[in-house]
C-alpha cells in the first residue's frame, strides 16, 4: 500500500492535484515535479519517454500503486509505451494513468457546434494526440490546435502577467481563433495553462467555453477507483500530501505557491539518468 503518485515535468501537475485533493481528500499523495529538466514540450518523443519513465520507477520505488502523468506532453509522448511495454513485463500490478484521455472522453459534451479548439505545448500538438483520441469518442467534432511553446516558460517565471507575456498569450488565443470563426469550446491541454483560464476568457468571444482538465481528470480518477476495487485498497488514506523535485527545494516551495492554496515543504532529489 501507498500513496497515488502524480508527476509533472514542471510545476503543472499541481493544478491538476489541487482537484483531485478537492474530489479525492481522504488519500495519501506524492507529487513529483522534474523542475530540473522541464519543459518537456520541446523535447523529442523518445526523451521524453525516458524522462517520464524514470520519474514512474522513482514513485514506484517509493511506494506508489499508482501514477498519474499530470502532463499533457507525458501523457502524449510516454503513457502508451509505458502502459504496452513496460508495465506488463516489469510491474504488472501496478497502474500509469495520464490525464489526456479522459479530456478526450468529455470534451465534446461542451461543444454545441463540434468545433473544439486545441491550447498547447509543441510536443503535445505534434503528437495529433488530442485530435486522434478526440475523434474516437466525438467522431462529429473538428479539432483545430495551436502550440504555445512560450506559455510554460512564462508561467514558471512568473511572467505571464506582465503586459509582454500577457500580449504573448492574446497573440497566440487570436491564432487558434483565426483557424477556424466557429471554435466555440477551447481545451487547456496544458496542465500549466489553468492560472491563465481567468486571462483567457477576457480574451475568447463571448459563447466561447475555456475549459480545464483538473476537474475532469479529478472525477475520472474517482471512477477509475470505484471501477478498481483491488487498486484502490492499495492507496492509503491518510490525507496526506508531499512534495518531491529535482530543482532547489527552495525554489520549489516558493513557486508553487502560485499553483495551489497550500503552503509546500518539498525535498530535492536526483532522478537516475538511466531506465530500468
Amino acid at each position: 500500500m501507498g500513496p497515488i503518485g502524480i508527476f509533472d515535468s514542471g510545476y503543472g501537475g499541481l493544478t491538476i492535484l489541487q482537484d483531485i485533493r478537492k474530489e479525492l481528500p481522504e488519500y495519501d499523495y506524492l507529487y513529483l515535479g522534474d523542475n530540473a529538466r522541464a519543459p518537456y514540450g520541446s523535447r523529442s518523443f523518445d526523451r521524453v519517454f525516458e524522462f517520464t519513465l524514470q520519474a514512474v520507477q522513482e514513485l514506484f520505488d517509493r511506494g506508489c500503486e499508482m501514477v498519474i502523468l499530470a502532463c499533457n506532453t507525458s501523457s502524449a509522448k510516454a503513457l502508451r509505451n509505458i502502459q504496452q511495454n513496460y508495465l506488463p513485463e516489469s510491474a504488472p500490478d501496478k497502474r500509469v494513468l495520464g490525464v489526456l484521455r479522459p479530456s478526450t472522453e468529455v470534451i465534446g459534451q461542451f461543444t454545441t457546434n463540434h468545433h473544439i479548439g486545441i491550447l498547447a505545448t509543441q510536443g503535445t500538438v505534434s503528437s495529433d494526440s488530442y485530435v486522434i483520441e478526440i475523434k474516437k469518442f466525438s467522431p462529429q467534432s473538428k479539432v483545430h490546435q495551436h502550440a504555445c511553446p512560450l506559455w510554460v516558460p512564462l508561467i514558471e517565471n512568473n511572467e505571464h502577467t506582465t503586459e509582454a507575456g500577457r500580449e504573448f498569450i492574446k497573440k497566440d488565443v487570436e491564432k487558434l481563433l483565426l483557424k477556424n470563426k466557429n471554435i466555440d469550446t477551447i481545451l487547456l491541454a496544458c496542465t500549466h495553462y489553468p492560472v491563465l483560464k481567468d486571462y483567457i476568457e477576457t480574451i475568447v468571444p463571448d459563447g466561447v467555453a475555456v475549459i480545464s482538465q483538473g476537474k475532469i481528470v479529478a472525477k475520472s480518477l474517482s471512477d477509475y477507483l470505484l471501477r478498481h476495487p483491488i487498486m484502490d485498497s492499495k492507496c492509503t488514506k491518510n490525507g496526506t500530501v508531499h512534495f518531491l523535485t529535482t530543482e532547489n527545494h527552495v525554489e520549489f516551495d516558493k513557486n508553487a505557491s502560485h499553483y495551489l492554496d497550500d503552503s509546500i515543504h518539498s525535498t530535492t532529489i536526483t532522478l537516475p539518468n538511466k531506465t530500468r
